[in-house]
């Protein structure tokens, strides 16, 4: 079976080992789509910021070096670190409107050690993902994705109209709008290899037309050096953090949380992608992934530049695009980016860009933010139980944006900074998820060894509770069953592990609508359940006592989910009611 692309049959999954010069070629490629962005989103975010030449020539080195690192170590997977796969990273647009808002009220060293703190957050995340897959869902990230891009925009029309004293008032519409054109166009005409060079010939469309109203500014071009390191500006960090330092922090480790989950959802595109044959997701290479991503914004925090983070739509187009998946491109892509960070020339040549130009570049990549929000919250499924979370979050984080309510309750200063949209909106989404988490159906609980002679115990705890909910006879024992054959295939799977002790097992059951979601906890470090089930879907073979509680649980489930997390595993079975 091969990938299901129509540009390119995958070649090089990520375990096997493509040549040098296959790596190189893919690595210069994934380069090409990643440093417009790169540079563009941290000149967009500097500028908006007040700062100067300075910090915007750090900021934009600092970035790609930063960037190149994180790609690096998700391809090469230090330990619990990484993602083993080639995961692009650039500088994350969401964080240009809290860098303007930490820049403004306590200067660069407010948002350094802003960034510092909330690395913390998002490692700390992927080490609890088992913990908080419950709170932080899908729906919270999208809501909360869609309420930044909201909030990104202004800036984006105000770089519009920044543009050189005596300039033609049309002059920034126009550029901005030939630029948005001619990204249209290419998006919906380019095929193939022309994908890669399309955000660039935008980019260079617009500054043509800038140039013919005379707004293209080619001294930063002409006055930098070839190569070399730019001088590194005053970097410090809050030491006594003030009333607008706390203000802002759970802001900022709100976004870092949507940054995180973010990250999974990506995470979690990018396995699907890479492989010849689908298999389930590996949820400890998703918990490396937003580790990596959380080194990288601790780096940040301490360059006092935007904070990285994955892009699932352009890896997957570079493997889509060559059908190499390997971690090697990975490799190369850091690489390339490296060298070209201290190719001074390159970077200012992007950074002469005009105004018009960035907002035109920013209002596309919000509107993609925005609709990946979307696609992230109906990814997951959108009951009406999800549909009020997402409509009251989204009603109060816009409505409450900037309105005085905020003010008129913390005051100017601290209202200011509570005020923002997103920030609202997330808490409210947080709120409602545990609160409708809390209220759902009351969960059963049962806590035993992972042992064959925990049997009988979790198989009274099934009976009571199928006897209790009214089942059947016949449905009351596909459920004991259920749990009989997934206690044998995870007890099979320690056994060939081959320990000596046995881990803790916690059965939680949560009746639904005709049915009842059983998840059994436990600690396992073999096969996912879901492939070797895949597995006897695709084979055709005589059952063996190997796999035969693998096909009685296929035969009494009516869904079977495995999460291998790191330390972890939960394996999710629903088994249905009727008959």
């Amino acid at each position: 079976m091969t990938a299901a692309n129509p540009e390119q049959p995958i070649r090089f999954e990520p375990e096997e080992a493509c040549s040098a010069p296959v790596a190189l070629a893919v690595g210069f490629q994934g380069a090409a789509l990643v440093l417009a962005p790169m540079v563009l989103n941290v000149a967009i975010a500097i500028r908006a910021a007040g700062l100067g030449d300075d910090h915007l020539n750090w900021g934009v080195f600092a970035a790609m070096v930063i960037c190149a690192a994180v790609t690096a170590l998700q391809a090469y997977q230090l330990h619990r670190f990484g993602a083993g796969h080639v995961v692009l990273a650039w500088p994350a647009a969401m964080f240009i409107t809290i860098m303007v808002a930490s820049v403004s009220s306590g200067g660069p060293a407010m948002f350094a050690s802003l960034l510092v703190i909330c690395s913390l957050v998002q490692i700390g995340l992927a080490w609890w993902l088992p913990t908080l897959r419950r709170i932080i869902t899908p729906v919270v990230s999208g809501t909360v994705t869609m309420l930044i891009a909201v909030s990104v925009l202004p800036i984006a029309f105000d770089a519009v109209q920044n543009l050189p004293a005596g300039t033609p008032s049309g002059a920034g519409p126009v550029i901005a709008g030939a630029t948005l054109l001619v990204s249209v166009v290419m998006t919906l005409r380019a095929r193939g290899r022309m994908r890669i060079v399309a955000p660039l010939i935008s980019i260079v469309a617009g500054c043509a037309v800038a140039a013919a109203f005379g707004v293209l500014d080619g001294d930063r071009l002409a006055d930098a050096s070839w190569f070399g390191v730019p001088s590194v500006p005053d970097i410090s960090f809050e030491v006594t953090p003030g009333k607008e330092f706390w203000a802002l922090l759970p802001s900022f480790a709100i976004i870092t949380l949507v940054l995180g989950i973010k990250t999974i959802s990506d995470g979690i595109v990018i396995q699907q992608g890479s492989r010849r044959r689908p298999r389930a997701i590996d949820f400890r290479q998703i918990q490396g992934m937003v580790s990596a991503n959380g080194i990288g914004m601790l780096f940040a925090g301490i360059a006092g530049t935007l904070p990285p983070m994955a892009n699932s739509s352009y890896s997957l187009s570079l493997v889509s695009l060559t059908g190499v998946a390997a971690r090697r491109v990975g490799l190369a892509v850091a690489a390339v980016i490296v060298v070209l960070a201290f190719f001074s020339k390159f970077a200012a040549l992007l950074l002469s860009v005009p105004g018009p130009v960035l907002g035109a570049y920013l209002m596309l990549a919000m509107g993609i933010l925005f609709v990946s929000g979307w696609q992230t919250i109906f990814r997951d499924g959108l009951d009406p139980r999800r549909m009020l979370i997402v409509a009251l979050a989204s009603a109060l984080g816009l409505g409450l944006h900037g309105h005085p309510i905020a003010t008129d309750l913390f005051g100017d200063d601290l209202g200011g900074l509570l005020g923002s949209g997103f920030t609202i909106g997330a808490l409210v989404a947080l709120a409602m998820t545990f609160l409708l988490e809390a209220l759902g159906t009351r969960r059963s609980r049962l806590e035993a060894v992972l042992d064959m002679a925990s049997l009988p115990d979790i198989d009274k705890f099934l009976a009571r509770l199928a006897a209790g909910l009214g089942w059947s006879e016949a449905a009351t024992m596909r459920l004991r069953s259920a749990g009989e054959e997934t206690l044998a295939t995870l007890l099979a799977q320690e056994d060939d592990a081959g320990d000596a002790g046995r881990p803790r097992l916690i059965v939680n059951a949560r009746p639904q609508a005709g049915m009842v979601e059983l998840e059994f906890i436990a600690t396992t470090r073999h096969e996912n359940i879901e492939d070797q089930l895949t597995f006897l879907t695709d084979e055709a073979a005589v059952p063996s006592l190997d796999d035969l509680s693998l096909r009685l649980l296929r035969f009494h489930a009516s869904a079977v989910r495995h999460q291998k997390f790191h330390g972890v595993d939960i394996v999710t079975v629903q088994v249905e009611g009727g008959g």
